[in-house]
């Protein structure tokens, strides 16, 4: 059974930062991504940043330049640094695993998810 803890949500002021953190159950090397996602009220969830196990990031247009995401391979952990926070990405933000168990089927884990809210 794979958990991922979430941590670092809480509510700050526009222009301010945060700090997410994930943490993986397993080794993380073992996904073969992972990253985060946000789901704002009345809104589909959507991809904020994701981290291929070969390096390769991908990060959402809303966001690049503002948030980085990295990871820690000794603690199992990844980590979304939230600069420059804007009204709009206030969010519950959820970290995601993948798993490629075969061609064509992926298993998604998911965190429990962490509210992050900016106000103006």
């Amino acid at each position: 059974q794979v958990q991922l803890v979430e941590s670092g949500g809480g509510l700050v002021q526009a222009g301010g930062s945060l700090r997410l953190s994930c943490a993986a159950s397993r080794n993380i090397f073992s996904f073969d991504a992972m990253g985060w996602y946000r789901q704002a009220p009345g809104k589909q969830r959507e991809l904020v940043a994701r981290i291929s196990k070969g390096s390769s990031t991908t990060y959402a247009d809303s966001v690049k330049g503002r948030f980085t995401l990295s990871r820690d391979n000794a603690k199992n952990t990844v980590y979304l640094q939230m600069n420059s926070l804007k009204p709009e990405d206030t969010a519950v933000y959820y970290c995601n695993a993948e798993e490629e168990l075969f061609i064509g089927r992926i298993n998604n884990y998911w965190g429990q998810g962490t509210q992050v809210t900016v106000s103006s």
